[in-house]
C-alpha cells in the first residue's frame, strides 16, 4: 500500500490544467467602432458554455477531494481507476466547446447533438467513480480509520444517479428540447455539488469531520 499524496497532487495538478484549458475557448471579438456591446452578446454563448463547465469541473475537483479523505493509502489498481477519472475530466473542454459552437451558431439539430454529447460525456464520467467505490468496499485497509463499510456503500449511490440522470438528461435533450436538456446538465452538476461530501448512510454521515452525524 503506498502514500496517497502522490495521488492527490498529481491529481489537483490535472483538475488546475484542465479548469484553465476551458478559459482558452474565450476570445476578443471582432468588432467596429461603437459595435462592442453587439460583439460581446455575440460571445455570450462561449461564455455561458464557459461558467457551466468550470463550475462542473469544479465540482468534480470537491468531489474528488471528499473522496481521497475517505482514503489512507494506495495501490496500483486505484491509480488505475484515479486516472480513468481525470481521464473523464480531461474531456471536458471538448465537449465544452461544440456546446458553445452550437449555441452560437448551429441551429436546433446541432444543440440537440451537442446537448447530447455533453450529456454522453458526463455519464460516461460517473463509472469510474463507481468501481473507485466498489474497490474501496472491498478492500478495507485502505480505507481512513474513520470510514465504515456503509458509508463507503452509501456513496456508490452517486455515480449510479450521475449515470442514469445524465443518460435520461441526453435523452430528453435529443427527443424532447435540448434547452431542456442543458438545463438538467445544470440541475445534476448542482446536486453533485450539494453532495460533494457524500450522503447519509443510514444513521452515519461523512464529511470534513469524517465524524457520526
Amino acid at each position: 500500500m503506498a502514500d496517497i499524496g502522490r495521488l492527490a497532487a498529481f491529481s489537483d495538478a490535472v483538475f488546475a490544467i484542465v479548469i484553465t484549458l476551458l478559459v482558452l475557448d474565450l476570445r476578443v471579438p471582432e468588432f467596429h467602432e461603437g459595435q462592442l456591446a453587439a460583439s460581446l452578446r455575440e460571445e455570450a454563448p462561449s461564455f455561458l458554455a464557459f461558467v457551466v463547465s468550470f463550475v462542473y469541473v469544479g465540482v468534480l475537483w470537491l468531489n474528488h477531494h471528499a473522496v481521497l479523505q475517505l482514503v489512507r493509502g494506495t495501490t496500483l489498481a486505484l491509480n488505475w481507476i484515479n486516472l480513468a477519472i481525470l481521464f473523464g475530466v480531461v474531456l471536458i473542454p471538448f465537449p465544452t466547446m461544440v456546446l458553445a459552437s452550437a449555441l452560437a451558431n448551429g441551429d436546433t439539430d446541432d444543440l440537440r447533438v451537442a446537448v447530447v454529447l455533453y450529456a454522453l460525456a458526463a455519464a460516461l464520467m460517473s463509472a469510474p467513480w463507481l468501481v473507485f467505490f466498489a474497490y474501496l468496499r472491498r478492500h478495507p485497509a485502505l480505507r481512513a480509520s474513520h470510514v465504515g463499510q456503509d458509508q463507503v456503500r452509501a456513496q456508490q449511490a452517486r455515480p449510479i444517479i450521475g449515470l442514469v440522470l445524465f443518460g435520461l438528461t441526453g435523452l430528453l435533450g435529443w427527443i424532447v428540447n435540448p434547452l431542456f436538456g442543458l438545463l438538467g446538465i445544470v440541475v445534476m452538476i448542482i446536486y453533485h455539488g450539494f453532495t460533494s461530501e457524500g450522503v447519509r448512510a443510514g444513521t452515519f454521515q461523512w464529511g470534513r469531520t469524517g465524524r457520526r452525524g
